[in-house]
């Protein structure tokens, strides 16, 4: 037992000369280099998950640092100097500049969900500026680019529609209208090319109530999409009682036959500047 407390006593003696010693040794860097000594030991602040950002870095630097790395598509870097720039700088003059491009990198990244919420930031807070209408248009476009295969579930393609409608309806004449307008027209076909291919697998399963319902669906709601004549036609043959069996690959369109599907673009890369706003820190 007296050998237990005498091991004890050693112990914490040892333990309290060690901090005696750090204490020594921060007095003594602080005695040497003043404040800076600290300032370097905590200069750096950690911005997601790998990489560390440097911190208080002046707003037209960080600025420009950002739009560097976005100009030449490292996205990932581009986020965490933006994020650093609202972070440290929040109303700064590039600060503006600094929430767009967020989204833009958020887009182009291919983070359509961190996009929206980005853009739907921006919209919220400077609801007059001029660069709401392109910032509508990518609001849709972010749902438009998700859409890959007419096969899956078409719910963002649908959002798309609102939203570039959304667009047409506050900016009927911006720049991106006419673009918006198209995104919609191929955003219809998508869908209408979706409700034909249910109804043709309902039919190759001999459901051919659920089939019809779906033709006349397509029918109804996208009577201009370029399938509506085979739409038309394929109901007439289910509605007389002479379902196809064999052969239905001919009833299929020429893109699901050959395995070329439509597949939406992630282009226009045409964004506005701010006014107001330094396009750069320069």
């Amino acid at each position: 037992m007296k050998k237990n407390k005498t091991c004890t006593q050693h112990m914490f003696a040892a333990r309290g000369k060690t901090v005696l010693f750090l204490c020594l040794l921060l007095a003594s860097a602080l005695a040497l280099g003043g404040c800076s000594t600290l300032k370097g030991m905590f200069s750096n602040v950690t911005v997601g998950e790998e990489e560390e950002v440097e911190r208080n870095m002046p707003p037209e630097t960080r600025i420009r640092e950002g739009m560097d790395a976005y100009d030449v598509g490292r996205y990932s870097e581009a986020i965490k100097s933006f994020t650093a720039l609202l972070l440290e700088h929040p109303f700064s003059p590039q600060a503006m500049l600094a929430e767009l491009k967020l989204a833009d990198a958020y887009y182009y990244d291919g983070q359509y969900d961190e996009a929206k919420v980005h853009y739907r930031e921006f919209e919220n807070k400077h609801p007059t500026n001029e660069a709401i209408p392109y910032v509508l248009f990518q609001y849709g476009m972010c749902d438009y680019a998700r859409a890959d295969r007419i096969d899956r579930d078409p719910n963002s393609m649908s959002q798309a529609i609102k939203s570039f409608t959304r667009l047409l309806n506050a900016y009927p004449n911006s720049a991106y209208s006419p673009e918006a307008t198209s995104k919609i027209k191929e955003a219809r076909e998508y869908l209408a090319n979706h409700e034909y291919l249910v109804a043709v697998f309902y039919v190759r399963t001999e459901k051919h109530e659920a089939a019809k319902q779906r033709l006349n669906y397509l029918l109804s709601t996208y009577p201009e999409s370029d399938l509506a004549p085979k739409a038309k036609e394929l109901l007439n043959k289910l509605e007389a009682g002479d379902a196809p069996s064999l052969g239905l690959r001919k009833w299929l369109p020429d893109f699901m036959v050959s395995d070329k599907e439509p597949n939406p673009s992630q282009e226009l890369k045409t964004e506005p500047s701010l006014p107001g706003t330094p396009d750069s820190g320069q």
